[in-house]
């Protein structure tokens, strides 16, 4: 199955950049294999959910304490903590250094890295680790992938990269999206959005 313009319109209605969109997603969409309407919905509802519709590119870090609080208690243990790094100037550096130092092959906190490899791309692609692996197979450096990421096609490509790499395919054919969500999320936050994402464009494709 290909992707048609006006499919796309439907899914991304109010994005003002559906031909680049458009563009880059029919080419690298069968290079990756996501080419099946059941493929195609849940590839569409788990990136639209990430990217809030194809516009964001990066991750939004602006979390205020109770957040922290509620959504990560194991990087923000207590409300001293969370109060600290939501009231910082550069509270969106500190907090993914934070976040996400010591995994994903990123350095501890004072390294920078969980901020340099934080969320990017269609699937908020995440940690030094993926941004070296995805860099080698399209033949750039990490820091070069940074830049790439936020580009339509190098935040589709990662996307795409990051749905064969962990097999989402699998699960895309037996439609668990409580599974693919897992792998993508490392938990299940927004479940209910990308499930109700994935009945919509299940239908404006045909599935």
């Amino acid at each position: 199955m290909e992707l048609t313009k006006e499919q796309l319109r439907q899914i991304i209605p109010k994005n003002p950049y559906l031909d680049h969109w458009y563009t880059d997603l029919s080419q690298l969409l069968p290079d990756y294999e996501i080419n099946t309407p059941l493929r195609i919905a849940h590839f569409l509802a788990q990136s639209t959910h990430e990217s809030n519709d194809f516009t964001e590119l990066k991750e939004n870090l602006n979390y205020r304490a109770a957040s922290l609080r509620k959504l990560f208690p194991t990087h923000f243990e207590t409300d001293e903590i969370a109060n600290h790094y939501a009231s910082l100037p550069n509270k969106q550096e500190a907090i993914a250094n934070r976040m996400y130092a010591n995994r994903m092959g990123n350095g501890d906190e004072a390294s920078g890295d969980g901020f340099k490899f934080c969320g990017r791309g269609l699937i908020q692609l995440t940690g030094r680790t993926n941004y070296t692996w995805f860099a080698a197979s399209i033949g750039i450096g990490p820091e070069e992938a940074e830049e790439y990421l936020q580009t339509f096609e190098g935040a589709a490509q990662s996307a795409c990269w990051f749905w064969e790499t962990n097999n989402l395919n699998k699960f895309a054919d037996a439609e668990d999206i409580k599974g693919m969500t897992k792998v993508i999320n490392g938990g299940y936050l927004g479940l209910e959005d990308r499930q109700s994402h994935y009945n919509q464009f299940k239908r404006i494709l045909g599935a």
